[in-house]
């Protein structure tokens, strides 16, 4: 069985395998544009072209720091981006350095180009405010189990649920933290959203 390699870190080019079956997803910045190869299909967008950039934290169980760029076109197509690619079937490997360099090498590219996409990032604001809201009745119903647990003496299950909030609070504060939206230009990418 022959593994998916990816090739060595460029500003100019990056690839991941998004499943374990199939090809790699390739992507390379050309004079032209964003040259891609996904699944068969290929194009070239003209950086002028490209509408809109929404970089996201998107942790999944295989890979927890895991980062996603969607990238737009002007009259339709969408592409997405993954900070990960998969090795074998148990192992999601990260390629922080080269994600991280491809994403700051577009958006140069795009600004030198005149570009005037709509640069977000995080979740969009409904979605936030649905996740902020789901949060804050998670957080009421368990303030209201400790308060039970305290008032019959049940000390053990009060450890449990303080513990278990502070693993929750470790695991989901950060993808709320870094997931906020915004917007931002092309020469201040958001640190947090970029491995």
């Amino acid at each position: 069985m022959q593994l998916f390699e990816a090739r060595p870190a460029s500003a100019t080019s990056y690839a991941y395998k998004a499943s374990l079956i199939g090809a790699a997803h390739r992507f390379e910045l050309t004079d032209e544009g964003l040259s891609w190869h996904i699944a068969g299909r290929s194009g070239l967008w003209r950086y002028d072209e490209i509408s809109a950039i929404r970089l996201s934290f998107r942790p999944v169980s295989m890979q927890q720091h895991r980062f996603r760029a969607d990238v737009g076109r002007s009259g339709g197509g969408r592409i997405a981006i993954l900070s990960t690619s998969w090795q074998t079937a148990a192992l999601m490997a990260p390629q922080d350095n080269g994600f991280r360099a491809f994403i700051v090498e577009l958006h140069a590219r795009m600004a030198k180009a005149g570009s005037h996409a709509t640069l977000t990032a995080g979740l969009g604001r409904k979605t936030y405010a649905a996740v902020l809201a789901f949060l804050a009745v998670l957080t009421v119903a368990m303030t209201g189990l400790l308060i039970r647990a305290l008032m019959i003496g049940e000390l053990a299950g009060a450890l449990f649920i303080l513990g278990f909030a502070a693993l929750f609070a470790w695991q989901v504060g950060g993808f709320v933290r870094r997931n906020q939206p915004q917007s931002y230009s092309f020469d201040d990418v958001p640190k947090a959203l970029l491995p």
